[in-house]
């Protein structure tokens, strides 16, 4: 299958060119892209730590499925090359610490923290199959804007935040959550992240059904976070 990939900012630079066309194998991936993008462009190689993948409008993780036709960005963290900016984001993709880590990440912070929340295999003695999540999109987007407002007006040496939530039916082992801070010191980063989270699970309209062996049953966010810890 074809696809096109598109390169931005520093990656336009290091490949000479802002558009690359690739025929990809029709299980193909972001990571196999990336692979061929680099296999092209070896001067690309060093910035895959930091790099975010996009498709269409919304951001992806390597492990994303392309379809014929797709247009695949490649970029760094979009700040006017300063680093560090806010992310808030619900979606049905696998989050990506990666991605995280590359959106918060900023040359004055010296901590940056990332809680990742983890679907474990049992609860209250149960065995758990999978677990499904809900969610006001809109609202919940709003909420975690609110946390973001409200971490950086609590600790001043915080650079930038991130909150990904997951929807959909997650597997065990799968992250349901993802929350980043950077800041100038540790125990900003440290106090700030739990926080967030702690605010998440109080406020951000989120629900989870817990499928069991022998049953399910829908449980409110401030339980489900309380179920991962």
């Amino acid at each position: 299958m074809k696809v096109e990939v598109r390169l931005f900012a520093r990656y336009r630079e290091a490949a000479g060119r802002d558009r690359v066309e690739l025929e990809l194998p029709e299980d193909g991936t972001v990571e196999t892209a990336w692979a061929a993008v680099t296999e092209r462009y070896p001067a690309l190689l060093p910035y895959r730590p930091h790099t975010l993948f996009a498709v269409g409008q919304e951001y992806v993780n390597a492990e994303h499925r392309l379809r014929a036709g797709d247009e695949l960005c490649l970029f760094p963290p979009v700040s006017g090359g300063a680093g560090g900016h806010d992310l808030y984001r619900l979606g049905s993709e696998p989050l990506s610490q990666a991605a995280a880590t590359a959106a918060v990440a900023h040359p004055e912070a010296g901590g940056l923290v990332v809680f990742s929340g983890v679907v474990r295999n049992e609860t209250g003695g149960r065995r758990v199959k999978f677990l499904e999540y809900e969610a006001h999109e809109p609202m919940a987007e709003a909420k975690m804007r609110e946390i973001g407002r409200a971490v950086h007006a609590r600790w001043s040496g915080v650079k930038a935040v991130a909150i990904l939530q997951r929807l959909g039916r997650l597997e065990i082992g799968e992250a349901s959550v993802l929350i980043a801070v950077s800041a100038a010191h540790r125990a900003e980063a440290f106090e700030a992240c739990r926080y967030a989270i702690d605010r998440l699970k109080e406020t951000v309209p989120v629900w989870k059904k817990e499928h069991f062996e022998d049953g399910d049953v829908w449980v409110g966010l401030q339980s489900e976070c309380d179920h991962r810890r």
